[in-house]
């Protein structure tokens, strides 16, 4: 069924359970539906047809939910901002794939309108007070008029999304995901979840990112789930929805978890509706991990990327305990393979197979997930999908039961004294300790060496730890090569908009201090 229907049907099903409960909001699936169609009538009404883009800039809301639903029913493309991003960064993602519309909430309006010129000739609209030369939302839904024509194709092919990545290393890319792959992602979910039409999803994720909208979000709404729905995240709000709501299941990153363990409730608040908690991350704290199933309520991880919609292996609840740690198994209809450097040679035969358990390598991933290519990138998408396969960038290796443990990312593997070093390992040792709040590992460039490893640490507020005693902490746990040579303070971790460390400019930051000295 194509994405396109997946509202409509469920409409027909059920029109008024309730589809998105949103802070001073219900919309049943009727009433959501009869959103997807209007807004669908609006887009078609502004020109946007088969292969167009439509973009939206706002926190998590219904009406971006229905946006892309819209989009899906059109066979245009859909491409959330990140509104944690600057003007001039959307400038450059609204040059890249120039929508024929945006939609913009209030709070950004102002720097929006900064970006000008490049703003000519996309029709823009206000949620909010409409600025001059500027619709307002009520002004854009009352241009469609009758229902707007369905795409024709229905073979799951069509474009869907456009999602850039972060540009941490470089311009952004934009990822374009099919209605399939967002079909072949949700059966993947569905299976990991154990997800049907009486759950009650909790989305706190911000929508712009595939984490928020496809790891639990979509795939609730094609099986008829009921979503609650956050602008963004609050810890307090969050508990108040989990035991209100009676929420069965919830996406979580690392550092919303962290927040949510530090609240004064988490030891007393009811999670006894909670069927699980899904987080992922490349590493995943050990003490996150015991101090949500001391809770009673199983952590499961997913493993994946934009490239992949994400979903590209999970652990499911029963192996929650007893393979902590695991990104689990390939995901449903997915193939995954861990292989180690090749040469030219090689190359040319194709990927090779899968390492031995234990060995680490790069993961590979092959399914109706992965993506379609790069936007307007043929270079970049030849180099990604080589040989069929989705190359990650992602180091990992199997257990002797085939379960997934990600290591780390290829290029922040650190060569020192000709030995390989993955900065998971060392930084699992690190956030054990109850003294550190957060924590980062790099290679710093070292003439004769080639490479140190740098320990880049956040102490807990409150707590007095010293350099000797970090370094201490891998006596007798680590070879001795993988052992940080120096240890940066901070007061903060620079990051991305789901919580990730950006390395790269944590790397300045470690190389400066390495200068200083």
């Amino acid at each position: 069924m194509p994405v396109s229907e997946w509202i409509s049907r469920n409409a027909g099903l059920t029109p008024d359970k309730p589809a998105i409960l949103f802070p001073g909001r219900e919309l049943g699936y009727a009433r959501l539906a009869g959103l997807v169609a209007q807004l669908a009538a609006a887009l078609a009404a502004r020109g946007v047809k088969r292969g167009d883009c439509a973009a939206y800039l706002g926190y998590n809301s219904p009406e971006m939910l229905a946006t892309m639903f819209a989009c899906a029913r059109l066979g245009a493309l859909f491409m959330p901002l990140n509104w944690r991003l600057a003007g001039p960064e959307h400038g450059q993602m609204i040059k890249d794939c120039r929508p024929s519309v945006l939609l913009v909430e209030a709070p950004f309006l102002a720097q929006t309108r900064l970006l000008g010129e490049r703003l000519h000739d996309i029709t823009l609209v206000a949620l909010g007070e409409a600025p001059p030369g500027w619709l307002s939302y009520p002004q854009f839904l009352s241009g469609g008029e009758g229902a707007a024509p369905r795409d024709a194709e229905e073979d799951g092919g069509t474009a869907l999304l456009i999602c850039y990545t972060s540009g941490a290393t470089g311009k952004p890319k934009g990822v374009i995901l099919s209605q399939a792959a967002l079909a072949a992602n949700a059966a993947s979910s569905i299976d990991m979840h154990e997800l049907g039409a009486a759950d009650r999803i909790l989305t706190t994720l911000p929508l712009f990112h595939v984490g928020g909208l496809n790891i639990l979000t979509t795939p609730a709404l094609q099986v008829g789930a009921s979503v609650v729905l956050h602008p963004k995240f609050d810890p307090e709000t969050a508990l108040d929805a989990i035991e209100r709501e009676r929420i069965t299941l919830t996406v979580l990153v690392p550092a919303q978890l962290d927040m949510l363990i530090a609240h004064p409730r988490w030891l007393t608040a009811d999670f006894s509706s909670l069927r699980m908690i899904t987080t992922g991350s490349s590493i995943v704290p050990e003490r996150l991990i015991r101090a949500v199933h001391e809770r009673g309520v199983p952590l499961v991880q997913v493993y994946g990327s934009t490239e992949t919609c994400p979903v590209a292996a999970y652990l499911k609840r029963e192996d929650a305990a007893r393979k902590a740690g695991s990104a689990g198994r390939p995901a449903t209809g997915c193939q995954l393979r861990i292989v180690g450097e090749r040469d030219d040679a090689d190359e040319e035969a194709g990927v090779g197979a899968n390492l031995a358990p234990g060995a680490t390598g790069e993961i590979l991933v092959r399914g109706a997930n992965v993506m379609s290519g790069y936007w307007q990138n043929p270079t970049a998408t030849a180099e990604a999908l080589r040989h069929g396969w989705f190359h990650s960038g992602d180091m990992g290796h199997w257990d002797e039961d085939g379960y997934l443990f990600v290591d780390g990312r290829r290029k922040e593997m650190i060569i020192s004294g000709g030995e390989n070093i993955y900065p998971a390992e060392i930084e699992n040792v690190l956030i054990e300790c109850r003294d550190i709040a957060e924590a980062a590992v790099l290679g710093r460039p070292d003439e004769r060496w080639g490479e140190v490893v740098v320990a880049a640490v956040v102490p807990r507020d409150g707590a007095d730890i010293t350099r000797a005693q970090v370094l201490g902490l891998f006596e007798g746990r680590l070879a001795r090569y993988k052992h940080p040579k120096d240890v940066v303070f901070l007061a903060e971790m620079p990051k991305s908009a789901l919580g990730k460390v950006r390395r790269e400019d944590l790397r300045s930051l470690i190389e400066t201090d390495g200068a200083a000295e």
